[in-house]
């Protein structure tokens, strides 16, 4: 599943980072690396962006760029 479809107060397991050249740099750069957990606390009320907790931090992230982020729902 994709990180943009993620739900407000699910957790997930980073298992991919997409996109190509600086943006996935980016992405990387920002603490989104496969095995880490993140967790989706709000949305704005347009829908975008997502606000993430990520290693202790809190994230915004557009939509946009969270599709290019695959993750694995934890039980």
């Amino acid at each position: 599943m994709k990180l943009d479809s993620l739900l407000i107060g699910r957790e997930a397991v980073i298992t991919a980072v997409g996109g190509q050249g600086a943006l996935r740099c980016r992405l990387l750069d920002m603490g989104l690396i496969p095995k880490t957990a993140v967790r989706v606390e709000k949305i704005a009320p347009l829908g975008d962006p997502l606000e993430l907790h990520v290693r202790g931090y809190s994230l915004s992230l557009r939509k946009e760029d969270a599709r290019n982020i695959e993750v694995e729902v934890r039980p």
